[in-house]
């Protein structure tokens, strides 16, 4: 009888033990990932999934040391990156998101506006000033402060940051050929902070920044967000309504998921907008792989329905299905 208790509650262990799963990347998605783990994690107590906000070069450089199970990134895998996997690597968009031009000016008497070339010449220290000519021309009536600007940027490899700069790059020239895109870059002015988090907490805390963050950062922290001017002429503000109006173009699912949407077409899209990525390495090998896939489909189907609630729009009805059908390749 004891052997039959013993061996029973040995069973009961070996049921119920977790099933850990180890994830690290992108600050931008930071949130909703964080709440899905949670929901997930009470359905299904036996799944322990940690994600770590590491910035999406940290993730990527994670997944191909193979000490994550799953990366995040906001920034597509470049070729000779994916080249140095083990195994093929999955793009899996999990949802779409804005980079919020953000600043912290007191006192003004109406919101911000500005157009790409201008946002570039800020970034790029040709712009010190908050009532710069060029920024008082796109603002009248506003009432701008004679202070300087303070440039607030990732100092870590950032998702966020190769949106951000791949967008300075499709409307500025003198950014393209001076400073280019990527997830890290040779910065003209300001300073660095890491994180969303951090850029976010700098811009919160000192006066006269402008700096970019995701979306959710930007309205969670009450940091004001700046109106930009979209390819049609419109003067559109990051919302999750203009984000899903920048992906509406993209119909076809099929190819490569290293998906741009920034600098889109559209009367309402907002030009900073992108999908973010879970990024699942293709191995028989990894077990954990199964359970990594059976959240990833939770999340493109019933996680879907709360991410409006944290400013993230969720993606079009055909591309989760897509993805659906990619997971169970």
């Amino acid at each position: 009888m004891k052997l039959l208790t013993i061996l029973l509650f040995l069973s009961s262990q070996v049921s119920f033990a977790s099933i850990k799963i180890n994830g690290a990347g992108a600050s931008f998605p930071y949130p909703i990932y964080s709440k899905w783990i949670s929901d997930y994690g009470k359905k299904n107590p036996e799944i322990k999934i940690n994600y770590q906000s590491i910035g999406s070069g940290g993730g990527i450089r994670q997944l191909l040391k193979q000490t994550v199970d799953f990366g995040a990134s906001d920034a597509p895998m470049k070729d000779r990156e994916l080249k140095k996997a083990a195994w093929p690597i999955q793009h899996i968009p999990t949802v779409l998101g804005a980079v919020s031009i953000s600043h912290n000016v007191k006192g003004l008497n109406g919101d911000l506006k500005l157009d790409g070339k201008t946002l570039a010449d800020i970034f790029l220290g040709k712009i010190a000033k908050w009532n710069d000519p060029a920024i008082a021309s796109l603002n009248k009536g506003v009432n701008l402060p004679n202070i300087d600007i303070l440039v607030v940027h990732r100092a870590d490899g950032s998702g966020t940051t190769s949106v951000f700069s791949e967008y300075l790059s499709k409307v500025s020239t003198q950014w393209k050929d001076e400073v280019g895109k990527g997830k890290s870059l040779q910065w003209p002015t300001g300073i660095g902070a890491k994180g969303n988090e951090g850029v976010t907490a700098m811009i919160k805390q000192t006066a006269g920044t402008i700096g970019y963050i995701s979306l959710e950062y930007a309205l969670s922290n009450n940091i004001r967000t700046i109106m930009l001017k979209n390819k049609s002429g419109n003067y559109v503000a990051p919302t999750v309504a203009s984000v899903s109006a920048a992906a509406a173009h993209i119909t076809d699912y099929s190819g490569d998921m290293r998906i741009s949407i920034t600098d889109a077409p559209g009367q309402s899209a907002y030009p900073i907008s992108a999908f973010t990525f879970m990024l699942l390495p293709k191995s028989k090998e990894k077990t954990n792989l199964v359970h990594i896939r059976s959240f990833l489909k939770w999340a493109l189907t019933e996680g879907q329905n709360g991410v409006t609630k944290l400013n993230f729009a969720p993606l079009p009805d055909k591309l989760a299905k897509a993805m659906l059908d990619k997971l169970n390749e």
